[in-house]
């Protein structure tokens, strides 16, 4: 044992709710609950003053009702620089006939969602959190795992891994936001389905001749997409996949060939590309976790699934199942129950299936389909691409979705009071 760290049988400190993983959804949760009054506390690896790795240089896509529930929490007016309205969509692929134009005045709004910065946005999650009473840290802290002496019926106790030792944290609540190598989901026994892509993408900032005009660009190839994001202060946000085998190659080309690259993959439907910020790299990997809860224990966001970015739903869809979770733990409160029963979690479980499900089908299908070369592949997406652009319904029900309209909507989502 290391020196501070407690035995199995010293007290644990104790609350209603531990969430485990302090990123996007983490954060987002952990303000959403704070309306219902529950002690809560979060583990983070970040320390004090630093955040998460996760907000970098990348750029966000935040569908209408992802933008409609962070308004209401207070997170979207504490951005220090101002958001991207994507206005239009248009999607092509390289070699194939046709391409899609959505308009968001068509469908009676003024933009389909919103395009932020992950630092940005990730400074406005903390100045949210730095301003709840209630919400307990521990940071930098790593989870470790759960104990099994001394665990009790009405609590799951998860060993902490902290600066000062080792804790015991009980909870009624253990939510498992801490990424796509969930620990918390590997403690908890949870197997998951993988399919590697074998993809890279490379997200960056890029400056063109031409400043956005609100329009979202995907262009699909046999790689992997190349979209490019309006942001709201005059940039791109560019993600641009290549063949896994290609990138090394990708990540040594200097700025001058990493530009000429991207123009020849996108084409010139915004202009000469100028100047490129700092390149990230993230492999594409579908990660599904076999199931979602476990005893007093549920996974939100990329710690239950991990997409295929094509189409942006990740985060949108983390966020619905963190604010689906507080409302079903509201509901709990008011028939008295218990948050952390096999009951609430079930009932999460149910709202959350059919938005999982098709999310999950429908990036994973886009990203499965687009990339393929054949010749059968190409015509049937030539077909797929004239009917989306001909078919009023068609689009209709497709653009919901990526507004973040799937099954069962929160009530934040849906721009509704708490």
């Amino acid at each position: 044992m290391s020196p501070g760290a407690p035995s199995e049988a010293s007290p644990a400190t104790s609350h209603d709710v531990l969430i485990v993983g302090g990123g996007l959804v983490g954060a987002s949760l952990a303000i959403a609950l704070d309306r219902t009054g529950l002690d809560v506390a979060m583990v983070e690896a970040a320390p004090a003053g630093a955040l998460p790795a996760v907000f970098d240089q990348r750029n966000l896509s935040l569908a209408e009702a992802s933008v409609n529930a962070l308004r209401t929490l207070g997170v979207l007016p504490r951005l220090r620089t101002p958001t991207g309205a994507i206005r239009r969509i248009h999607i092509s692929r390289s070699g194939d006939f046709g391409r899609v134009l959505l308009q968001a005045a068509e469908h009676g709004r003024d933009s389909f969602g919103q395009v932020v910065v992950a630092r940005d946005f990730g400074d406005a999650l903390e100045a949210t959190l730095a301003a709840l009473p209630r919400l307990r840290r521990y940071r930098p802290a790593r989870f470790l795992g759960f104990s099994i002496d001394g665990a009790q019926d009405d609590r799951r106790v998860a060993r902490v891994a902290t600066e000062a030792g080792e804790l015991r944290i009980a909870a009624c609540l253990v939510v498992a936001a801490d990424g796509t190598a969930s620990a918390v989901r590997d403690a908890l026994g949870i197997a998951t389905q993988r399919h590697d892509y074998d993809q890279t993408l490379f997200v960056a900032r890029v400056r063109g001749e031409r400043a956005p005009d609100g329009t979202a660009w995907e262009r699909l190839t046999d790689h992997g997409p190349t979209a490019v994001l309006p942001r709201g202060d005059g940039h791109y946000g560019v993600i641009h996949g290549v063949a896994r085998d290609d990138a090394d190659a990708v990540a040594a080309l200097d700025d001058a060939a990493y530009l000429a690259r991207l123009q020849r993959a996108f084409g010139w439907r915004a202009g000469r590309f100028l100047h490129v910020g700092p390149r990230s790299t993230y492999p594409m990997v579908r990660v599904l976790a076999e199931r979602t809860v476990a005893p007093r224990a549920v996974l939100v966001g990329n710690a239950a699934q991990t997409l295929h970015p094509i189409g942006a739903q990740g985060f949108n869809l983390g966020l619905r199942d963190a604010l689906t979770l507080v409302e079903c733990i509201e509901a709990a409160q008011a028939r008295g129950d218990d948050i952390g029963s096999a009951a609430v979690l079930a009932d999460w479980a149910e709202r959350r299936r059919e938005d999982r499900a098709r999310t999950a089908a429908f990036s994973d299908g886009l990203a499965r389909t687009t990339a393929n070369p054949s010749t059968l592949a190409a015509a049937m997406r030539g077909l797929g691409l004239f009917a989306l652009d001909h078919d009023a319904a068609l689009r209709a029900r497709v653009v919901g979705g990526a507004m973040g309209y799937r099954g069962d909507v929160p009530r934040l989502c849906r721009g509704e009071a708490a």
